[in-house]
């Protein structure tokens, strides 16, 4: 997968003035196959995306799927926290690419 920030689109208004569209994120449904796993002090939602999928830049997945849990605007994540890790990255990540073309 591309870096995410590199779908962010600028756009101009009626006005000239230019703005950032925002990106879309896909629900994450549920799955048999998700891991779920219970944080402890100094997990972060990067260092469990490279552990999970080899790839820091996808921490946006497990905070997706976790939106009661997790504050998607911190890295730092609470001890003793349940959060699920969705198994079918590939999809999610064609899901993503899809809404943001």
């Amino acid at each position: 997968m591309r870096n995410r920030l590199s779908y962010i689109k600028q756009l101009k208004n009626t006005r000239g003035k230019r703005y950032y569209k925002p990106l879309n994120y896909p629900d994450i449904p549920l799955s048999t196959k998700d891991i779920y796993v219970l944080t402890t002090i100094g997990d972060r939602l990067d260092s469990l995306a490279d552990q999970f999928y080899n790839d820091v830049r996808l921490w946006w997945v497990i905070a997706s799927a976790n939106p009661k849990v997790i504050r998607r605007d911190s890295y730092a994540l609470k001890p003793n926290l349940e959060i699920r890790i969705p198994s079918n990255i590939s999809n999610i990540i064609q899901k993503f690419e899809r809404l943001n073309k």
